[in-house]
């Protein structure tokens, strides 16, 4: 049986302090993650951090809190389980998917071994990320060859590296842009947001800019747009260090001064909508566009659950596992 390990970023247990801290000392005590010395890292991330941001990211959650669950949790299960769906359907038994999360529940190594308990010899880790950085994919390989570490007897693996190109997924953006402007109407200005990284990363090789700039090109093609109605920014910077920009929030400033009457925002390298994008971006970033000046902000989600992006999704991973159905 083939199995398939979708990871995404991770996820608090709960809306609260004390899952918020349990989830942010994982996240930030990953090397691939803040590339500073442990040595001054640490006492940096044990005090003034893990004292103040748990209670502040705690609230945040909370406004974004599914009933089920982490929004980002509950999107990436419902994939999973349509993925699943779909797979059986064509062949049952053939294809075993689980979800992990890199930090928090369910992890990576609970995922790995239920599919080895499942029968799974051979294994495809797909990091739910479009476009490659060494702080999220590689991070993700990471984790899977810990767990192998501990392993007597390991499965033959396989590693989706990015789609940030992949004809399906720029059409279902392209899609997901035009049904929102089909029950709204069109914006002004199209802003497309990526998650941000510290300059230092790409300097240091990550192609994580000049994917998001690919993605972002293959997407205003698609949609016919001129260099005038799109901007492309990036969020969620952290810290003092400089990161990529034009920053997202900065931008939105710029815009609400200048009396722009309607911005609407898409996330393109986030495969299911969360913290970032439900909040920081639908809540905050609009905030700061309306306070600045601007008339009003639009937040097109993320692809999720949709049903033809899961169906297209499956077709983008079958080449990854050509060969092991045999």
């Amino acid at each position: 049986m083939i199995g398939i390990l979708l990871v995404n970023l991770g996820t608090p247990d709960a809306p609260t302090t004390p899952a918020l801290r349990r989830y942010l000392r994982e996240f930030l005590s990953d090397r691939r993650v803040v590339e500073i010395p442990p040595i001054l890292w640490w006492p940096i991330l044990n005090g003034p951090i893990l004292l103040t941001r748990p209670a502040r990211s705690a609230r945040a959650y909370a406004r974004v809190w599914m009933p089920e669950g982490s929004p980002l949790l509950v999107y990436s299960q419902r994939l999973a389980r349509g993925l699943q769906e779909i797979w059986d359907g064509e062949g049952a038994g053939r294809v075993q998917v689980e979800l992990a999360m890199r930090y928090g529940n369910p992890s990576v190594a609970k995922g790995m071994q239920r599919l080895w308990d499942a029968g799974c010899r051979k294994i495809l880790v797909v990091p739910l990320y479009p476009q490659y950085a060494a702080a999220t994919t590689a991070s993700t390989f990471d984790a899977v060859a810990r767990t192998l570490m501990g392993w007597r007897e390991i499965p033959a693996l396989r590693l989706v590296r990015d789609w940030h190109n992949h004809p399906l997924y720029i059409a279902n953006l392209a899609r997901s842009v035009r049904e929102h402007w089909q029950a709204h109407g069109e914006p002004d200005r199209l802003l497309i947001s990526f998650h941000g990284l510290p300059e230092r990363c790409v300097a240091l090789g990550d192609p994580y800019r000049s994917q998001c700039e690919h993605t972002t090109a293959l997407l205003v093609e698609a949609l016919g747009l001129d260099s005038e109605r799109y901007l492309q920014t990036f969020q969620s910077r952290f810290g003092p260090a400089k990161w990529l920009q034009p920053y997202t929030d900065k931008t939105l400033e710029a815009l609400g001064k200048a009396g722009v009457g309607r911005v609407d925002c898409l996330c393109p390298g986030f495969s299911a909508d969360c913290l970032e994008t439900l909040d920081e971006i639908a809540v905050e970033g609009r905030e700061t566009f309306i306070e600045a000046g601007g008339g009003d902000m639009h937040y097109i989600p993320a692809l999720n659950d949709d049903p033809q992006w899961i169906a297209d999704f499956a077709r983008i991973l079958a080449p990854h596992w050509q060969g092991w159905d045999d």
